[in-house]
């Protein structure tokens, strides 16, 4: 029975889910897919074109890679394809060393994200320190809303520089050949995708806005730029199987650029599996799905694709439309594939301000902005951690970010874990001090349980808090997290603590804090963290907080009543 387990943890998620596979599910997948691979559409191309490379590109890579992640990889719902996180570096390399390289590059990546893998580094991820996840989300987000001006503004530019300033600077000085029908087409993409998404999440804003956007082009004959008039169109029929060309003497400088691919891939993939997760109630395998990429990423080139990972905008899209397996990423794949057999002529219409408008939302929902003011009230090593790494993405290169940001989040771990080191006489007012903190004199009621956190509890280790909600609808109404031995905190712990406490809250259920030490108080105490919990629920013992919780279980009382009836 153990080997049998043992082998089902390398088993997919697609087979694993046919065992109670009904015809319900199946109508549910299909409805799901036939969705998401609409949406997927106009975002495969947008991504490609601001790659550098024809927008058939981003379609082959998201039918190859979007089916095959779906049937070999660790997570029920997630969707893959081409995503905003690679195009910078995916234009950097096509500049530097061609489409060749850039096949090549895909390859490395997908072997070493399949050596990850196979080798369990799937968790290995969570040892990026959250600062620096944000630093690179910030800054790729404003690296692809750059890229975008020149379409959304129908600027009349020959070359967009690679160079962020350059880039910029060009843009100044060409902006006065602006078009007025491409500016509006693109702002009416922005209005009509908010529209869609104020009205309901399930409504496809990039699916209507597209074929709105070409509509009103093709009626009113506007003079605007379209996928048809910068590339020729879309060739009709299946993807060619061509084997890339591999040059030795690319290698060398294409493992900094393999190592960014295969590390962006890695962190995007796995984000959008915890959404995933969070959304229906799954549980991703992180081995199995790094795996999956890695097959991906290794077979896209093969279909002239780009490189692919998890994307999280398409998963939610999957799940709000009622996914309940992987079917429904296969049935994404197949989606695209017959919008490529049956109706390429059409998509030669779209014009390219409204895939450029689909961008600037793309990258405003990437950009995680939502986090900086609560990143701000943090230490000022996590402050600095950030912009060291937002600077570097945007003003240097995305490979130098990455390598700079791993060597921060050593230099980080090193830091707080020696400041965790402390040296002290023991003295009676220590002993007696202690006494409140105990738990071995102390009833625990009914109403109540406790967990602990010993030693400290920074990126690396907040997967462990999962223990909390892993079977959440078995804990009682309150539950109080002892902080007595946990030595420190950082952003990452923080985050991890809120997102405890915000699950335990939907739950209906009080989630009280006891017995910080001075450094992870401090922390919880400058950022909004305890405004979301409540000052009362952050006791300065155990005692107090065992107090507390029968103040606690009185109020969630009468609601517990309101929601059974």
């Amino acid at each position: 029975m153990e080997q049998v387990f043992a082998d089902e943890r390398w088993l997919p998620k697609s087979i694993l889910c046919l065992r109670d596979y009904s015809l319900e599910k199946f109508l549910h997948d299909l409805l799901a897919g036939i969705t998401v691979g609409l949406v997927a559409l106009p975002l495969a191309m947008a991504f490609s074109i601001a790659s550098g490379l024809t927008p058939q590109a981003g379609i082959y890579c998201a039918i190859v890679t979007g089916f095959l992640i779906s049937a070999l990889g660790g997570s029920t719902t997630q969707i893959g394809g081409p995503t905003g996180a690679f195009v910078v570096v995916i234009a950097g390399i096509v500049a530097l060393h061609g489409v060749d390289g850039l096949f090549m590059c895909t390859v490395m990546a997908g072997v070493m994200l399949v050596i990850m893998g196979l080798t369990g580094m799937g968790s290995a991820v969570k040892f990026i320190p959250r600062p620096i996840v944000i630093g690179f989300t910030n800054g790729i987000a404003i690296l692809i809303a750059s890229t975008q001006v020149k379409d959304f503004f129908g600027l009349k530019l020959e070359k967009v520089p690679g160079v962020f300033w350059l880039r910029m600077e060009a843009l100044a000085q060409n902006f006065h050949t602006f078009s007025i029908a491409a500016a509006a087409l693109a702002i009416g993409t922005i209005l009509i995708i908010v529209v869609c998404r104020g009205i309901s999440n399930r409504i496809p804003g990039a699916i209507v806005a597209m074929v709105a956007g070409t509509v009103v082009v093709a009626v009113f004959k506007l003079p605007v730029e379209t996928i048809g008039s910068r590339f020729g169109g879309i060739p009709s029929g299946l993807p060619h199987l061509q084997i890339p060309v591999f040059r030795t003497d690319l290698i060398h400088g294409l493992i900094g650029p393999a190592l960014t691919v295969a590390m962006l891939g890695a962190i995007e993939s796995l984000m959008s599996a915890v959404v995933s997760d969070r959304m229906s109630n799954d549980r991703h395998n992180p081995n199995v799905e790094l795996v999956a990429q890695g097959f991906a990423n290794v077979v896209s080139p093969m279909f002239g694709g780009l490189p692919a990972t998890g994307a999280i905008a398409r998963t939610a899209t999957n799940i709000r439309s009622g996914a309940k397996t992987p079917v429904a990423g296969m049935i994404h794949a197949l989606t695209l594939l017959a919008v490529l057999l049956f109706a390429s002529r059409w998509v030669s219409f779209v014009p390219m301000a409204v895939l450029a408008g689909i961008l600037m939302v793309v990258a405003y929902n990437m950009g995680e902005w939502f986090e900086i003011p609560s990143l701000l009230k943090l230490t000022k090593t996590d402050i600095s951690v950030w912009l060291v790494t937002f600077a570097l993405t945007v003003f240097a290169d995305l490979t130098v970010a990455v390598q700079a940001g791993m060597i921060l989040a050593a230099l980080l771990f090193i830091s707080r874990v020696a400041a965790t080191t402390t040296v002290s006489q023991v003295t009676d007012d220590y002993i007696e001090d202690g006494r409140v903190h105990i738990l071995q004199d102390k009833d625990i009621p009914y109403y109540a349980t406790i967990f602990r956190i010993h030693g400290p509890f920074l990126f690396g280790a907040t997967d462990k808090i999962a223990v909390i909600t892993e079977k959440i609808h078995n804990l009682p109404p309150v539950v109080i997290l002892r902080l007595r031995n946990m030595t420190a905190l950082d952003a990452t712990g923080l985050f991890a603590l809120e997102e405890v406490a915000r699950t335990l809250k939907a739950s209906g259920r009080a989630l009280i804090l006891c017995g910080a030490r001075e450094q992870p108080l401090r922390l919880i105490q400058q950022t909004e963290f305890e405004e979301f919990v409540g000052p009362e629920n952050i006791c300065d013992n155990v005692q107090s907080a065992l107090e507390r919780a029968e103040e606690a279980f009185e109020r969630l009382k009468p609601l517990a009543k309101a929601t059974a009836k």
